[in-house]
C-alpha cells in the first residue's frame, strides 16, 4: 500500500496532460532552448518558429518536449498555446503565476513545473536576439525571477548530481 498522497490537481491540468498540444520537437524551429534538469526528473524543451510581422517578431508556432510529470507536460502545454500568434514582447510578459492561472492553479509542490516552462520561454526569446545581436528595449538585461529560479535549480542539481557522483565513486575504492 502507497503512503503517498495524491496530489490535487485541477481538471484543466488533467485534461491538458491527457491530451496535450504542439507536443513534438520542430524541424524548422528558429530557435531551441530548455529549462529543468533530468537528475529531478522535470524538464522542457521549447521550440519556438519566429517570423516577423512588419517590425514585429511573432511566434508562428511554438511545440515543445517534456519530461516530467502532469503539471510539467500540462504547464509546457498551455504555454504554447498562450505564446502562438504574440509579438516576442507580449510573449516576454507572460509569469508563471498566469501559466498556472490558466491551468485552474497547481499544487505549490508543483509551481516548478511552470517556471520551468516560462523560463525556458524566456531563455528561447534571449537566444532568439543574441543570435541576430539586436536587443530590443524591451528586454531586460538581467535576469527574470523565472530565469533565475531555473537556473539555480539547475546549478543546484548539478552541485549534488556531482556530489553523489562524486560520493559514490569515493565509497567503492
Amino acid at each position: 500500500m502507497s503512503t503517498r498522497i495524491p496530489l490535487p490537481y485541477s481538471s484543466k491540468v488533467l485534461e491538458i496532460f491527457s491530451n496535450p498540444k504542439n507536443l513534438g520537437p520542430m524541424s524548422d524551429a528558429t530557435v531551441v532552448e530548455s529549462a529543468g534538469s533530468l537528475a529531478c526528473g522535470d524538464m522542457i524543451k521549447l521550440y519556438l518558429k519566429i517570423i516577423k510581422v512588419g517590425e514585429v517578431d511573432v511566434v508562428e508556432k511554438a511545440t515543445f518536449e517534456s519530461y516530467g510529470c502532469a503539471a510539467n507536460i500540462a504547464a509546457a502545454s498551455i504555454l504554447t498555446e498562450l505564446i502562438i500568434n504574440k509579438s516576442l514582447a507580449d510573449a516576454w510578459r507572460i509569469s508563471w503565476k498566469a501559466v498556472s492561472d490558466v491551468l485552474g492553479g497547481l499544487p505549490p509542490i508543483k509551481y516548478h513545473c511552470s517556471i520551468l516552462a516560462v523560463g525556458a520561454l524566456k531563455r528561447a526569446i534571449r537566444t532568439y536576439y543574441k543570435k541576430g545581436n539586436v536587443m530590443p528595449e524591451w528586454l531586460p538585461k538581467d535576469l527574470t525571477v523565472e530565469e533565475r529560479q531555473v537556473l539555480e535549480e539547475e546549478e543546484m542539481l548539478e552541485r549534488y548530481s556531482k556530489f553523489m557522483r562524486e560520493g559514490i565513486q569515493g565509497g567503492s575504492k
